[in-house]
C-alpha cells in the first residue's frame, strides 16, 4: 500500500477524568452511527480529560452532540496518514513537511504489527494548506 494522506476534521470535547467517561461517550456515538477515523484522550488537569474525535462524517457527530448537549470545539484540521510500515516512513513525511517550512505541532502514530502504520499530524492552521500541498493531498 502506498502512503495515503487525507485531510481530516476533528473536534475537542471535555469530560470528567473518571473511569468510564470515554466509554460512555464512545458507546453513545457508535449507537448513533458515528464512525470515528481516529480518537485520542489527553488529561488536562483539574480532573478533566480532553477527547479528540475524528468522525468520518462531521454532520453525524454534530447531530448527536446537539441532541446530547455535548459541547464540541471545532472543527480543527489534521492530516491522517496511512501506509506501509517501512523503516524511515515517518522521517520521509517529516522531511517533506520540513522542506515546505511546516512545523509539526503534535503527532501520534501506531503500527498494526502486520506491515501498516497510521499517523495523525497536527500543524498550525496557517500552515495547513502548505502541509497538504507538501504531502500531495
Amino acid at each position: 500500500m502506498p502512503t495515503h494522506v487525507s485531510r481530516a476534521e476533528y473536534f475537542y470535547c471535555m469530560v470528567r477524568d473518571r473511569p468510564g467517561e470515554a466509554y460512555g461517550l464512545l458507546t453513545r456515538l457508535a449507537a448513533s452511527g458515528v464512525n470515528l477515523l481516529a480518537f485520542s484522550a489527553i488529561p488536562m488537569g483539574d480532573e478533566r480529560t480532553q477527547l479528540m474525535l475524528f468522525p468520518d462524517d462531521t454532520s453525524s457527530l454534530a447531530r448527536i452532540a446537539e441532541k446530547e448537549g455535548l459541547q464540541l470545539d471545532g472543527p480543527q484540521h489534521a492530516l491522517l496518514i496511512r501506509g506501509d510500515d517501512k523503516l524511515g516512513a515517518l522521517a520521509e513525511i517529516h522531511r517533506d513537511l520540513a522542506d515546505a517550512h511546516v512545523n509539526v505541532s503534535a503527532s501520534s502514530g501506531i503500527t498494526d504489527g502486520k506491515g501498516q502504520f497510521g499517523y495523525v499530524v497536527y500543524v498550525a492552521t496557517e500552515d495547513f494548506n502548505r502541509a497538504t500541498a507538501a504531502l500531495g493531498v
